[in-house]
């Protein structure tokens, strides 16, 4: 998951909302959205991995996570950080909880944003050279890509003020979530950041879509979570040269 924008306590239907868009490498399997057989998750799954991106787990738990992009990263060969949102989803612990926890062993993963919440409290954790650690987050809207949480990459700041506007006036359709998501404009050069990979490729990352052969956006996603407890989770699937492939959208009760 490379870009996400996150409602938490401000929607009057919605306790947490989260619009989201994974890109990757088009040639890495991945199964679809679906209800796990082992495990009390929804969820895409990694294939190579066995992990994911984004979830929902039992009573409306949540769980998104990004890498950080630094292009001057040496190799990593540790766990896999797409563990990390099936610990939370199939867990009990509160989600400050968790976050702490896990902050204190941050350091085993490549760098990472997560975030995770349940029915009381949304909670960042992260391993980034250049951003905090842990934090329990006020209601709000947030954004995240793959830099600290908020920073202010244009793609980031775009999508989540379009989730402010709709979560601020309670509007009951997704459609302009979706069209966020769906954006292709690439920044002007004076505020794209500096990772590392070169101007070019900080230009073809800038989208909040990205359109191409090798990598690009493989799924686009929404996360409802109801003040009841119910919970919605709607993937729109997408190949080679953003080509749509097919959706689902999956439903569980308080």
């Amino acid at each position: 998951m490379c870009l996400l924008a996150l409602a938490w306590n401000v929607h009057p239907r919605w306790r947490l909302v989260v619009a989201g868009n994974r890109d990757e490498q088009h040639a890495r399997p991945t199964a679809p959205l679906a209800r796990w057989p082992d495990m009390p998750v929804l969820a895409g799954r990694d294939l190579r991995s066995g992990g994911t991106w984004m979830g929902l787990g039992p009573n409306g738990r949540m769980a998104v996570v990004t890498n950080v992009r630094n292009g001057l990263a040496p190799t990593f060969t540790g766990p896999s950080r797409g563990a990390l949102p099936l610990r939370f989803l199939a867990g009990s612990d509160p989600a400050p909880a968790f976050a702490a926890s896990l902050a204190s062993e941050a350091g085993r993963y490549a760098p990472f944003n997560l975030l995770v919440a349940d029915a009381q409290a949304c909670a960042y954790v992260g391993h980034h050279p250049d951003g905090e650690r842990e934090r329990r987050l006020a209601p709000g809207t947030y954004g995240l890509s793959n830099g600290a949480l908020d920073a202010p990459w244009p793609k980031t700041t775009r999508l989540r003020s379009v989730l402010a506007q709709w979560a601020d006036a309670g509007d009951a359709d997704p459609q302009p979530l979706w069209t966020a998501l769906a954006d292709e404009r690439i920044a002007a050069d004076d505020r794209l950041p500096d990772t590392g990979v070169g101007l070019a490729l900080e230009r073809r990352l800038s989208a909040a879509f990205i359109r191409e052969q090798d990598y690009g956006t493989r799924a686009s996603t929404l996360v409802l979570v109801g003040h009841d407890g119910s919970a919605r989770i709607h993937e729109r699937r997408f190949g080679p040269g953003g080509v749509f492939e097919g959706e689902t959208m999956l439903e569980s009760a308080p």
